[in-house]
Formats: C-alpha cells, sequence, structure tokens
C-alpha cells in the first residue's frame, strides 16, 4: 500500500496521542493508494488490546463504501511489545482477508510502523510505501 506523509502521520499521531493504551482506525484506499485516514475508538481502551467501537466500526465502513474506496488498511498500535501482530491481531485479522494490517510500535525510543496480511492464519509482510 502507498501512502502519503501527510496520512501517515496522522495514524502515528493518533498512536502516540492515545498511549497508552493502543489506539485502532481504519484506512479507505483505491487500487493501493490509502485515500483517507479514519481514526476510532478503542472499545477496550487497553494497553492491552484493541476493538473498533462496533457501531463507529459500522459507520466508517459505510462512508468508505459510500465514497466508492475499499478497506484498505486497519490500524492499531502496540504500546508494550514490538509491531508484529499478536495471537489476537491474528484472529481479529481472519475476519478481514486482503486488508493491510497496520502496526504502530511505541515501545521502543522510537517509532516503528510495520505493516502486514493476515490470511488464513498466516502473518505476511505487507509494503507499506510512504510517499506521493
Amino acid at each position: 500500500m502507498r501512502i502519503t506523509p501527510a496520512l501517515y502521520e496522522q495514524i502515528v499521531e493518533h498512536a502516540q496521542r492515545d498511549a497508552p493504551n493502543e489506539c485502532c482506525g481504519m484506512v479507505a484506499s483505491q487500487d493501493g493508494v490509502a485515500i483517507q485516514v479514519y481514526p476510532a475508538t478503542n472499545a477496550e481502551a487497553s494497553p492491552f488490546r484493541f476493538m473498533i467501537e462496533p457501531s463507529e466500526q459500522i459507520r466508517i465502513h459505510n462512508e468508505i463504501e459510500e465514497a466508492g474506496l475499499e478497506l484498505g488498511a486497519i490500524y492499531h498500535s502496540h504500546t508494550r511489545t514490538e509491531p508484529r501482530p499478536s495471537q489476537m491481531d491474528i484472529n481479529f485479522g481472519e475476519a478481514w482477508p486482503g486488508v493491510v494490517w497496520i502496526i504502530v510500535g511505541l515501545a521502543g525510543s522510537g517509532v516503528d510502523v510495520r505493516a502486514f496480511t493476515i490470511n488464513d492464519g498466516t502473518v505476511s509482510d505487507a509494503e507499506l510505501e510512504v510517499g506521493e
């Protein structure tokens, strides 16, 4: 997925703002290019897990479809561990095949952002190209 620096920064800033809890949100895309970031509420309000507030998830998904776009990515942060999908992330990811998972790692001294796909329980690295 290709994402502009401005949209990328929106995701990172959301993660930093919600710390020490995990943040979460969705990214609308078209032809593999991120078009809009939709920050969401972590219904778990937890530093260990996330769940997009269900009514908000439906609203965002409907907005994406009504705009003629597709759900390109779901993002969240890991505030205490490296940005790799946890077993909980993998289980949740099973409901969203083909979607890129962006994880913002805040555990170290800097920000570490990585992207993955999760299909049939298999996690694979995905490319997240930041640029215009």
